[in-house]
This record gives structure tokens, C-alpha cells and sequence, in this order.
């Protein structure tokens, strides 16, 4: 794989992950491995990506389809809150860890989802993924055996940000 096609699979595999919720949320931008969408009528908007990908076998064993995103919620005063859709259900009191350059956070979470333990670990997390290279999230799936969703943070930072503006309220009012 060229080093060019790799960003447009990256475009791609995100277009495909979000495919089906898009019919009522309109577009922000892609942004390398990152996307991000305003839904008005909610309202949200949020920056989203796909993990890496992982071999032919590992894809079989997903229990979901994962992803990584950063919400704002206007209406609930909430910005920059951290979701991970897990590739594999998890046992039941899992640990969660999140790897992101040198730091680790234990996550919260349960099923097939995780999320920060407070909304400060959330900034901290964010900060964190506009340094950072990659993020990984790790835990223990129902299966009994350990896996990992690895994410590339390039354009994270864009996508977190235009999803912030895009949640503005002058934003929103042009979109009622």
C-alpha cells in the first residue's frame, strides 16, 4: 500500500462505518482518519474515526463494529465527552485501559462501550489526543481472550474542533 492510498482507505473505511447514521446528521469535513458531523434536530455534533485495521481473523471475531468519538451536547452543556464502540463484547467487570502515547487511563464501561470516568479524565484524554500519534484501547473480551482497537489520532484535532464550532449556537440556529 503507497503511503497516498492510505488516507483515502482510512476516508473510505470511515465513510462506510458511518454510512447508515447519516441520513438525518450533515457533514463537518474528513479530516485524514477523522470525521465529524453536526445532527441539528438532536442537538449534537460530534468527531469520529474507525480503528486501525486488523487481519482478516481478528475482523471475523469482532462482536461490533468499533469506533472512537468525541460528542458535544449543547442542550446538556456537555462538550468533549469520549465514547469508544468496542470491537468485542467485554466480560462482565473488565478492566478498560486507554494507551495514548505515555499516558493510561482507566476507563469505565461495560457490553461493548467505554467512556471516561468523569468529565475531567475527558479533557485529560482529549488534551492527551492532540499530542499523541495513536490510541489504544485494551481490555478483556467475553471470549476470555485479550484485544486491543488501535486509532490514529491524525486529524483528531481538526475533526474535535470543527465539531465544537459546528455545535456553536449561531451554528444551530442557521440549521433550524
Amino acid at each position: 500500500m503507497t503511503s497516498r492510498s492510505r488516507p483515502s482507505l482510512l476516508i473510505l473505511a470511515c465513510a462506510m462505518v458511518l454510512a447508515a447514521p447519516l441520513a438525518a446528521k450533515d457533514s463537518l469535513g474528513v479530516f485524514s482518519g477523522w470525521a465529524a458531523f453536526r445532527d441539528a434536530q438532536v442537538p449534537r455534533c460530534y468527531a469520529i474515526a474507525k480503528p486501525e485495521p486488523t487481519g482478516p481473523q481478528a475482523m471475523r471475531a469482532r462482536d461490533y463494529e468499533p469506533y472512537a468519538s468525541v460528542a458535544t451536547w449543547p442542550t446538556r452543556q456537555i462538550r468533549g465527552q469520549l465514547h469508544f464502540r468496542l470491537s468485542r463484547e467485554l466480560v462482565q467487570g473488565a478492566r478498560i485501559s486507554l494507551r495514548l502515547g505515555g499516558l493510561s487511563f482507566a476507563l469505565t464501561g461495560g457490553g461493548g462501550d467505554a467512556w471516561a470516568v468523569d468529565p475531567a479524565m475527558d479533557a485529560a484524554i482529549i488534551a492527551a489526543m492532540r499530542s499523541a500519534d495513536s490510541m489504544t484501547v485494551s481490555s478483556l473480551a467475553k471470549t476470555g481472550r485479550r484485544f486491543s482497537d488501535r486509532y490514529l489520532l491524525a486529524g483528531a484535532a481538526t475533526a474535535m474542533d470543527a465539531s465544537t464550532v459546528g455545535c456553536a449556537p449561531a451554528a444551530l440556529r442557521g440549521k433550524r
